[in-house]
């Protein structure tokens, strides 16, 4: 039976409690963080130790490796990646984009990661805080969607799963979600004509990742992730069809217990509540709420994992080549 969560660890070793909490309570995943790995070798036997654990077919290791400053595999063991906003302002953008995704799909396959919490379609307004910055692709909805496209079906080659973030739109909050919850004034004709069009270009992906904000045309009451409102939004206007889980539950723009954060974003709409942070008994409490994976959520679990591809190329000198003309380049 999986349940309708995602959960950290604390370390870079599997506890025995933490392992026991796994084959007990049978998480969907399991996601990383740079607390979580030391070197090759450790993280694949990590991830390893994670999958046996979790025990079922579907079970799945993810991580955020956007490139730049939001980065969990890092030199001297894996290479340093741009951000978004960088590779976008190549002349040759979308190869620059792919090349780095592919080669960033390697690492994580090769480590047993199998999920990527990118691409970020975002769009990037003037007063948008600093947490999403120069991860975004760009300021113009059509840009970033096309950018966003390159990356996801970079990862979907080299065998990752991407997950869309952070839906419907995080390029408007003046604040960090992590630290305050943003509120979101704008019109919803203004969320249309830019905000939403990438996630609706986009809404063939397998997964994605809502927004901790208070979008004010579509709820004034409800932030986005425990908002029926806004998560049918997502699924009726936008059109979004794949596995959907909300962002950290221990971020600061969301408040009451963490049993109360995982019913109200579960009863909502979202198929999966994310928790990363690795703290037991936070994750004690996510577990105890979390129901079963409704059949729904599985049948669209099953399609994301059929949309995976089994590489055709593999790393190699040729490619990193290109990739390093590609930086180098205007």
């Amino acid at each position: 039976m999986v349940k309708s969560f995602i959960c950290g660890i604390a370390g870079t070793q599997l506890t025995h409690e933490e392992r026991e909490f796994l084959e007990r309570e049978q998480p969907y995943g399991v996601i990383l963080f740079a607390r979580n790995i030391d070197n090759p070798a450790q993280l694949r036997t990590l991830t390893q130790h994670l999958k046996a654990a979790l025990g079922h077919p579907n079970a799945e290791i993810l991580i955020d490796q956007e490139g730049g400053r939001v980065a969990r595999l890092k030199p001297p063991h894996w290479r340093a990646y741009p951000p978004a906003l960088q590779l976008a302002g190549k002349a040759d953008a979308k190869r620059a984009v792919y090349i780095n995704a592919r080669l960033i799909a390697e690492e994580l396959r090769v480590a047993g990661i199998t999920m990527d919490c990118a691409p970020l379609a975002d769009v990037l307004a003037p007063e948008c805080h600093d947490i999403i910055g120069d991860r975004a692709f760009g300021n113009t909805a059509e840009a970033v969607a096309s950018l966003a496209r390159v990356q996801a079906d970079a990862l979907l080659d080299g065998g990752i799963l991407p997950v869309l973030k952070h839906i419907p739109g995080h390029g408007r909050a003046t604040l960090d979600s992590h630290e305050a919850l943003p509120i979101v004034n704008a019109s919803l004709e203004e969320l249309e004509c830019s905000d939403f069009i990438p996630f609706r270009k986009l809404n063939d992906l397998p997964l994605a990742m809502t927004a901790h904000i208070l979008y004010t045309a579509l709820d004034a009451n409800l932030v986005a992730t425990w908002s029926p409102t806004v998560i049918e939004f997502i699924r009726q206007d936008i059109g979004f069809e794949g596995l959907l889980m909300s962002d950290d539950l221990s971020m600061k723009a969301l408040g009451g217990t963490y049993e109360q954060r995982t019913e109200l974003t579960l009863m909502a709409g979202c198929d999966l509540a994310l928790h990363c942070n690795g703290h037991m008994e936070e994750m004690k409490a996510v577990a105890k709420a979390a129901t079963p994976l409704s059949e729904q959520g599985l049948a669209r679990a099953k399609r994301a994992e059929q949309m995976r591809r089994i590489p055709t190329v593999s790393e190699d000198e040729q490619l990193l080549v290109e990739w390093q003309q590609l930086l180098a380049a205007a």
